[in-house]
C-alpha cells in the first residue's frame, strides 16, 4: 500500500537535528523503536497537538473523540498493545477526515486498511486485525499514556513521518 500525500512538511530527522538540546533534556522524545508503528492513511507525514485515550479492546471512546472537531490534532490511542482486535476502521477514518483530525496513532491494531488508505489523514498502528472491538464505553480520555518508550501527555505536540514519531512538550 503506497502512502500518497503529505500534510504540512514534517521532517523528523530535521527536527531532531535542530533540537538536540531538547532531546538531551527530554523535552523532545522519539517513540522507540522508530519502526514500532506502521503507516496507514493517505498522509505520510502529519503533526499536531495530541488528544489522548487509554482503552483496551474497546473503541467506544475512539469514536466519541473522532466525532468532535479535530482542529488539526493527533489522536493518540494507547490500546495496551493488544493485537486481538481493531480499535480503528474505515468508518472512523472517514469520520476523522471529516472532522479535520491531522492523524491517529494507535498502540494496537486497525482494520479496513484499504478504506483508511483513501482518507486524507495520517495513521500509525502496530498492525491490522479483521475483528472489531467491543463497545463497553470503557477507558480514560485526556490522560498521560505510555508506549514506545515514552510518555505522551494531552496537548503535547506529535510529529510523524516515514522516519518515526516525535513527541515534544512545545510546538517546534
Amino acid at each position: 500500500m503506497a502512502l500518497k500525500e503529505t500534510s504540512p512538511s514534517v521532517a523528523t530527522t530535521d527536527l531532531c537535528d535542530a533540537h538536540e538540546e531538547k532531546l538531551q533534556a527530554g523535552d523532545l522524545r522519539v517513540l522507540s523503536p522508530p519502526g514500532l508503528l506502521q503507516p496507514y492513511g493517505m498522509l505520510r507525514s502529519f503533526a499536531g497537538p495530541s488528544a489522548t485515550l487509554k482503552v483496551f479492546e474497546d473503541n467506544s471512546l475512539v469514536r466519541e473523540a473522532l466525532e468532535q472537531p479535530g482542529e488539526g490534532r493527533v489522536l493518540v490511542v494507547d490500546g495496551g498493545g493488544s493485537t486481538r482486535c481493531a480499535l480503528l476502521g474505515g468508518n472512523l477514518g472517514q469520520l476523522a477526515e471529516k472532522n479535520k483530525w491531522s492523524g491517529i496513532i494507535v498502540f494496537g491494531c486497525i482494520r479496513d486498511v484499504d478504506e483508511i488508505a483513501e482518507c486524507k489523514i495520517g495513521v500509525r498502528a502496530l498492525g491490522t486485525h479483521p475483528r472489531k472491538s467491543l463497545k463497553r464505553g470503557a477507558g480514560d480520555k485526556d490522560v498521560a499514556v505510555s508506549f514506545g518508550g515514552t510518555i505522551i501527555r494531552p496537548g503535547e505536540f506529535v510529529y510523524a513521518d516515514g522516519d518515526g514519531v516525535l513527541v515534544s512538550r512545545s510546538k517546534l
